[in-house]
């Protein structure tokens, strides 16, 4: 990695840490300039302001979630060929991963962005849509394989039943946060497992 490369990661580093404990708005460019030991010119040369940061956390956070579910139900499809099983595993490996966070899950950069999207240009709003709907059709297309097989037991959309899973994980995050109990956000995702085993389970004869 060159310097200017290793500065640029070192400055969204520091910004996302500061961002995910306290917001954009409350993360000024002085206190990340301070925080690298850089001059402000030093960070303009890698970001022209704060909205190409927040593109840049953004494209990255993507970059890192898409990886680590490709891992995760990547690993779950080795274990088994059926569709159903291949999900309950990789929500399982899933929730075991964010119960041995040693300091909880830190946030998601995506969601902070969107409680204050009034900050932010078109640019950073659509990677921002880009990012829900990547996830959206990701499982998605895991649900479409599993109805092939099982048909849900109720009239569900399955579009809203793939969004469960960022909304599970998100709302997992501020019940965490707010009741200073690490152990609620892989509950949370242990529940997602459970509805969608019931779900698609076939009715006991």
């Amino acid at each position: 990695m060159s310097r200017a490369s290793g500065t640029r990661q070192r400055i969204m580093d520091v910004a996302q840490e500061a961002i995910l404990r306290k917001g954009f708005d409350a993360t000024s460019i002085e206190e990340i300039v301070a925080s690298v030991e850089i001059t402000k010119s030093g960070f303009f040369y890698h970001f022209p302001d704060k909205n190409a940061l927040a593109l840049a956390l953004i494209e990255r956070h993507i970059e890192v979630e898409d990886a680590l579910f490709d891992d995760l139900f990547g690993r779950a499809r080795e274990l088994s060929d059926d569709p159903l099983q291949t999900m309950l595993i990789g929500l399982k490996l899933l929730a075991e991963l964010i119960a041995d966070m040693p300091n909880q899950h830190p946030g998601c950069i995506v969601a902070t962005a969107a409680y204050q999207d009034r900050l932010f240009n078109r640019d950073v709003r659509a990677s921002n849509r880009k990012a829900v709907l990547g996830w959206r059709k990701r499982f998605r297309a895991m649900l479409d394989e599993i109805a092939a097989i099982y048909p849900p037991r109720d009239e569900v959309d399955l579009d809203a039943v793939a969004d469960m899973v960022s909304g599970q994980v998100e709302g997992g995050i501020i019940l965490s946060r707010a009741l200073e109990d690490s152990s609620i956000l892989p509950q949370q995702v242990v529940l997602l497992r459970s509805y969608i085993k019931l779900l698609f389970s076939p009715p006991v004869q």
